[in-house]
């Protein structure tokens, strides 16, 4: 493989591995101020046994997600160059905004957080965690930004092939921010919700039949059938505001070749872009120009606008696009199902967790990462589909890859993913470690009249 590919496959894995953990850090931060905010309200032991068991999943997956990060940022210089020389001006402020008004206030009150249980007031460690979560929401609205901003640029300029800003209003909220911000934040949200419900049906399964874990239990499995379809809802929006804006993406994430009305949802197929075609189909009739459209005869973009009279292609690969997608929708399915299932029989039956069977549990289990498979599945998806562009109609990838020889990037991605796969599997080590040491060292505590400020104080320091 070529410089260009080995440049993008790094990236993309080096990427791949970091959104992994703020994926969990954005959301867990506001699940983490609930739990207080209810042990505040209640004097409930239950609910500080839910923070103090869930603040170090979440002190790990910062810690993880600020290192990973740091490499990424490198790879901006060492591979791809090109990028900043052209629209550094926009993306550097941007990254700049980021770690001013997002890190510095997660770093700076995250030492309370973890620390400060038994050594500040009460009111303090909750503010203190509640600036945290605000960090983390505020540090991905940047990066939402400047990603957004590269698949739907708006004002800018270009001078001798540079880009400047002129119209900072235009720059952030861009056509396509809003709904990018707002899906990643149910995306980080459901990822959240069954790594709480995964992890708590774990230590259920162990015996652990604390007030704690129920508590955890009930609130990730109401949390993930609460939020799915809003985010089926709002990825319904997205995708209408990606068909005005990027045709190309999803005519490869429909597979669709020809533009025509009365398009199927194709199910499963096999794109040929050799011979532009799909190789054994299988659809829903009109499905698709009815989601696109919302009218059976409604017309949908085909890939073969997307060539130049010269037979350049000017869309993205289709196969990864294709499939990538069905894989993030079939994931996104597999949650309704399975919280919206668990949820019916805890209310159902009024007995809490006592009411879900052990075949729900034991499912619990492994979707507890699910929301990593839809949120990679969906990366994918709208990155891939964004090829040839890095930023749309400005440059493209080719355009910004540094002249570097190839082995010297394959050295590198081979070190990276070698790396990578050691850290992951000890993540995950360390979060089942967390949940079997959590039957045998929390003890459930009644809940007592003292005030939550009292309470806290009472909690050994970790």
């Amino acid at each position: 493989m070529d410089t260009l590919m080995l440049s993008r496959i790094q990236f993309g894995a080096n990427i791949s591995f970091h959104i992994l953990f703020p994926t969990i850090t954005i959301a867990l931060g506001w699940v983490l101020l609930f739990f207080k905010l209810r042990f505040n309200a209640t004097g409930d032991g239950k609910w500080m046994d839910a923070y103090r068991f869930w603040v170090k999943v979440f002190a790990l997956s910062f810690a993880m997600g600020v290192v990973s990060g740091i490499t990424m940022s490198f790879q901006f210089g060492t591979n791809w160059p090109g990028f900043m020389e052209t629209v550094g001006n926009i993306a550097g402020p941007l990254l700049a905004y980021e770690v001013m008004t997002a890190f510095f206030l997660e770093a700076v009150f995250l030492g309370i957080m973890l620390f400060g249980f038994s050594r500040v007031p009460g009111w303090l460690h909750t503010t203190a965690t509640f600036l945290v979560a605000f960090g983390t929401s505020m540090s991905a609205f940047w990066i939402i930004v400047l990603n957004s901003w590269m698949h739907t640029p708006q004002g800018y300029e270009m001078r001798d092939g540079v880009a400047y800003a002129t119209d900072w209003f235009a720059i952030i909220f861009n056509p396509s921010m809003p709904y990018r911000f707002t899906h990643m934040m149910l995306a980080s949200g459901l990822t959240v919700a069954f790594l709480i419900a995964g992890l708590s049906a774990f230590r259920w399964l162990l015996g652990d039949r604390s007030q704690g874990v129920r508590a955890t239990l009930k609130t990730g499995v109401y949390l993930g059938a609460l939020l799915i379809p809003v985010q089926i809802f709002m990825g319904d929006m997205h995708g209408l505001n990606t068909l005005e804006h990027q045709p190309q993406k999803v005519a490869a994430m429909e597979g669709n070749w020809e533009t025509q009305s009365n398009v199927p949802l194709l199910l499963f197929a096999i794109p040929d872009e050799e011979a532009r075609t799909n190789h054994f189909e299988v659809g829903i009739p009109n499905m698709a120009s009815i989601i696109l459209k919302h009218k059976a005869d409604g017309v949908v973009p085909g890939l073969n606008d997307f060539v130049s009279e010269d037979g350049e292609v000017l869309h993205p690969p289709v196969a990864p696009v294709f499939w990538s997608f069905r894989i993030m929708v079939a994931t996104g399915m597999a949650m309704l199902l399975l919280s919206w299932g668990a949820a019916f029989l805890m209310l159902c039956k009024g007995r809490g967790a006592e009411g879900l069977p052990k075949l729900i549990l034991f499912a619990m289990v492994p979707m507890a990462f699910s929301g990593w498979v839809a949120t990679l599945a969906g990366w994918y998806t709208t990155e891939i589909g964004r090829q040839p562009w890095l930023v749309q109609g400005i440059m493209t990838t080719e355009m910004a890859v540094a002249d570097v020889p190839a082995p010297f990037v394959a050295t590198t991605l081979g070190a990276y993913l070698s790396i990578y796969v050691l850290l992951l599997t000890a993540y995950i080590g360390v979060l089942f470690f967390l949940a079997r040491k959590g039957v045998d060292g929390d003890v459930p505590r009644r809940r007592t009249p003292q005030s939550g400020e009292a309470l806290a104080r009472q909690v050994p320091a970790e």
